[in-house]
């Protein structure tokens, strides 16, 4: 062959010794036209060769510089292994197979072998766990280093670092694999390493070298040593397609112009010319493959180049295929499912089966199938995964049509799953948490199982690695992510729904739930959690588990109550009722005494609350500044003095309702009142007497006590309570024109236009000394840009929300825990908190007529018939205070109007028509007395509404 005669004028021209060819490091990879491989690395003089057989078998051998060679050794602990790619350093060697594991072995003083430990020796291979998941296109060996390439372009190394060859930017060693960040993005396609230098090869044809640089190898015009990848200026414009390195010189390839270029060492010829000094930047070299027909007139047009690099020599292959003579990992092809499809059934089907085993089986074959079209996944990062759910789907759809196959995939998955992951070393790893989701849609065990094993596997992930994991699901098309969030829903709606009927059918411990019952809960609930952070791309009814609602009925007959606190970890399987129910069940358990640290079952402590309506604030203050922390568990009964009447809840909703609305008048002075007549907090305000500290006491009592504290407060105070922050949306509920105006900043197209304002990083206080406040250090000096806006508006918000009003908020957030010593209320979100303390503001009045009950009458009766005619008819206003004058507040409380325990009686007086209708706020009754008429029934209504309200009711 023309190679083999173009080897043996080399050999003759440098009048070295006679001997294989080098392969180059990294370079080792068996062809569809080869019968095997061999890799030669020297060192001094040893010579260790790897040879590849055509099935995939591996041997190794170690000759020393005399020539004689000890006997081949199968590599037989890889017997088992379909090994694709094989590379030599000067005393360690990698193997890659077919199902995605590295493997390396050898001398390992420098941490060349990635496995964690720098034994000076390890005879036999081991898998370099650190890289498990990685889909490898490539792997390396250099002097003491190695290095691989992902599918997605990613490079990692590891070993010896003295001259900066890993490209991390120090020279420390490593003894694992460590993600080479400076190459992110680059679309690196091939890697090679020389002695002490590494070589790096873009898809556009950009080259990038690093390391030791002494004899111009880097190619920089320089002999300086490169920490970090530097860009080969020199070759800037030409597209290369090879790079090679020797020992210390590196050759590269542009097809374009059809010449190979070499730079760096040349004192043994292997740059072109015998006892060439040393070249800092690549030149052409001398060979005749640059001429457009060979010496024996082959048509060099249709030749195909190939570069070697191995020590201090360099070879130039012409040849007449184009096969790549680098083999990768199995990964999935449409061709292959088809194959799978049409031939399941017939004699194929052994084999189908072992090559379904051999992707699925596999961490990283998995991560490099399903990749998205036109090179999208060279940007994978932590917010792009690199991975097309669409072709995921459409891969599901395939097989689920064919049982067969579908079962195949589905047990390979499940045998997988126990062994993923638990220590991502890069993004590409987390494809696998993407993929595996969508071919487990099925409905039967087997795929309610495999979910449960990836949640473990889910719940296993450290913080920083879950976060990666949340950023990835973040940036998931929105119908996908709702399928996902209805996978997670279902495999614990199923598992909730075991755990009852096995409590029911006395087949298990009530008390207790297993982890793998509660990790799909988990799963579910950090969904939920990156839902809530992506503006509620999905409504919160699909994250509900309805088997929650069967819990307080089965808590009649079996205490399950252990289980229901436990489920209260993942808050967005309760509806709002279910929260509520969580939250009155807690607050009834906290009120019962303890005696000796024995709970007493029956029966609730309470606290007896007597109050003066002529001095109804200095009352109160003085109960709450003398009570002990523990008063407050028990349950409070109002007693307004002078007044009879037991509290059956109406007379402590009155005094709620009267406290609210007497410290929001402006004449107090307490709150700011701002846009649609909100109470918000003062800024800059001191602790003073305490006085926000006794209002947040009140509010967190109402809450306790199943009561509304209908201050007027904005969404924000409860995001601040329960730990979210507040956004630009509450900054325009309390401001409206501040809110548009940050939202216009935002979204200003124009830098001029936004110089035009001439803002800078302070704010104007409100109502105070106009002297600005700087958001930032030296923040009068910074103008807002289209680049810094984002942060003027995040301090901004930050000032108003946080800054501002910090020692008040404290304050107020203190009394609040002290008030309400209960804890489940945080599994409410912000606006169910505000709902279930401050009321519903809308009200379906039809729906408090059918939930009424009558006694003495009937609902045929004709007074209650001209009673509800007369009612509906009245405006809303009025009956708001009729709502007020019955119940003590005109708002319905958080669990619903209809379940408002709301009754209609007759007082049965000798003379109705000298008695107001008169209500028992205490027990939500009102006393109706008979009337004919429909004018006269409206008269006294009105006029009893309007008696109570002189009185302060409302």
């Amino acid at each position: 062959m023309a190679a083999g005669r173009q080897r043996r004028r080399r050999r003759q021209q440098r009048g070295g010794r006679r001997g294989p060819a080098q392969r180059p490091r990294g370079a080792g990879e068996l062809t569809q036209s080869q019968r095997n491989v061999k890799v030669q690395c020297s060192n001094h003089d040893a010579t260790h060769m790897l040879v590849l057989s055509p099935n995939g078998k591996l041997s190794e051998q170690w000759a020393t510089a005399s020539g004689g060679c000890s006997k081949t050794r199968l590599v037989k602990e890889l017997g088992n292994q379909d090994v694709v790619q094989i590379a030599c350093g000067d005393q360690h060697a990698m193997a890659l197979s077919r199902g995605g594991d590295l493997f390396t072995w050898g001398q390992n003083a420098h941490g060349q072998l990635g496995v964690g430990s720098q034994t000076t020796l390890i005879p036999q291979p081991q898998l370099v766990e650190r890289l498990k998941g990685i889909s490898l296109a490539q792997i390396a060996a250099g002097g003491a280093h190695s290095a691989a390439v992902s599918l997605s372009g990613a490079v990692y190394s590891w070993g010896k670092n003295d001259f900066g060859q890993l490209g991390l930017g120090d020279t420390e060693d490593r003894d694992c694999p460590s993600y080479v960040g400076a190459l992110e993005h680059w679309k690196t396609v091939f890697i090679s390493c020389g002695a002490d230098h590494t070589a790096v090869l873009s898809k556009e044809g950009l080259v990038c070298t690093f390391g030791a640089g002494g004899a111009g190898q880097l190619g920089h015009n320089s002999t300086r040593n490169e920490l970090m990848p530097r860009l080969v200026a020199e070759l800037w414009g030409a597209r290369v397609s090879q790079v090679a390195c020797g020992r210390q010189h590196t050759l590269v390839y542009v097809p374009s112009l059809d010449k190979v270029y070499s730079f760096g060492s040349g004192g043994e010829g292997q740059l072109g010319d015998e006892g060439k000094p040393n070249q800092l930047i690549p030149l052409p070299i001398n060979s005749p493959v640059n001429a457009g027909k060979s010496c024996h007139g082959e048509n060099m047009s249709q030749k195909v180049i190939e570069i070697i690099a191995g020590g201090n020599r360099s070879i130039v292959l012409s040849k007449q295929n184009k096969n790549s003579y680098v083999n990768g990992i199995a990964t999935l092809k449409d061709k292959d499912v088809d194959a799978w499809i049409s031939n399941s059934s017939s004699q194929h089907w052994e084999s189908i089966k072992k090559n379904i085993r051999l992707i699925f089986s596999s961490e990283a074959c998995i991560n490099g199938s399903f990749l998205e079209k036109r090179d999208k996944y060279f940007k994978t990062s932590k917010e792009v995964s690199g991975v097309d759910i669409s072709e995921v789907q459409c891969f599901y759809k395939k097989i689920s049509k064919k049982p067969k196959v579908f079962q195949e995939v589905q047990k390979e998955i499940e045998k997988l799953l126990p062994s993923l992951s638990s220590s991502p070393i890069s993004p590409e790893n987390f494809r696998v948490y993407l993929i595996l989701p969508f071919l487990l849609q099925g409905e039967d065990d087997s795929s309610f199982r495999s979910l449960g094993l990836l949640a473990q596997a889910i719940t296993k992930l450290q913080p920083k690695d879950l976060q990666t994991l949340e950023c990835l699901w973040s940036n998931l098309e929105t119908t996908f992510f709702k399928e996902l969030v209805f996978l997670y829903q279902r495999v614990s709606q199923k598992k909730l729904s075991q755990f009852l009927m096995e409590v029911i059918s006395l087949q298990r411990n009530p008390y207790y739930l297993h982890p793998h019952e509660t990790e799909t809960l988990q799963v579910l609930q950090i969904l939920y959690q990156v839902n809530s952070r992506t503006g509620f791309r999905v409504q919160e009814n699909n994250f509900y588990v309805p088997e929650v609602k069967v819990i307080p009925t089965v808590c009649l007959f079996f205490n399950v109550e252990t289980a229901l606190w436990k489920l209260t970890k993942y808050p967005c399987i309760f509806d709002m009722q279910d929260k509520i129910y969580v939250h009155y069940k807690e607050c009834e358990a906290l009120s019962r005494p303890f005696i000796d640290n024995y709970l007493i079952l029956m029966g609730q402590e309470h606290w007896v609350f007597p109050v003066k309506r002529e001095c109804l604030l200095q009352d109160i203050w003085t109960h709450l500044n003398s009570a002990p922390n523990e008063q407050f568990r028990k349950i409070l009964q109002v007693e307004f003095v002078g007044e009879a009447g037991v509290d059956e809840g109406g007379l402590s909703q009155e005094l709620f309702s009267v406290a609210a609305r007497t410290l929001c008048q402006p004449s107090t002075g307490v709150f700011r009142r701002v846009a649609s007549d909100l109470a918000w907090f003062p800024s800059q305000a001191s602790s003073g007497e305490h006085t926000f500290f006794r209002i947040g006491t009140l509010c967190g009592m109402a809450l306790y006590n199943r009561l509304l504290a209908p201050f007027p407060f904005p969404r924000a105070l409860y995001k601040k309570l329960l730990g979210v922050a507040p956004a630009l949306e509450d900054l325009e509920e309390l401001w409206p024109a501040a809110g548009r105006s940050l939202q216009g900043i935002l979204d200003e197209e124009y830098d001029h236009n936004l110089e035009s304002l001439d803002m800078d990083f302070t704010i104007m206080e409100e109502g105070g000394s106009m002297v600005p406040v700087e958001l930032k250090k030296n923040g009068a000096n910074i103008r807002v840009t289209k680049d810094n806006r984002k942060e003027f508006v995040d301090l901004y918000l930050n000032y108003v929300f946080n800054e501002s009003i910090r020692e008040p908020f404290e304050d107020f957030m203190q009394g609040f825990l002290r008030g309400c010593p209960a804890t489940k209320w945080k599994m409410f979100l912000p606006v169910e908190l505000q709902v279930v303390l401050q009321g519903h503001t809308k009200l379906d009045w039809h729906l408090l007529e059918k939930n009424v009950m009558y006694r003495q009458y009937k609902k045929s009766d004709q007074t209650i018939r001209n009673f509800w005619t007369v009612f509906h008819k009245l405006p809303e206003e009025k009956k708001k205070m009729f709502l007020a004058f019955v119940s003590g507040s005109d708002r319905i409380p958080g669990y619903g109007l209809e379940h408002l325990k709301f009754s209609i009686a007759d007082p049965q007086e000798e003379h109705p028509d000298e008695l107001y209708p008169f209500a028992s706020t205490c027990e939500h009754i009102l006393f109706l007395p008979r009337y004919s008429s429909k004018k006269i029934l409206k008269k006294k209504l009105l006029s009893a509404i309007e008696h109570n309200e002189k009185f302060g009711l409302r």
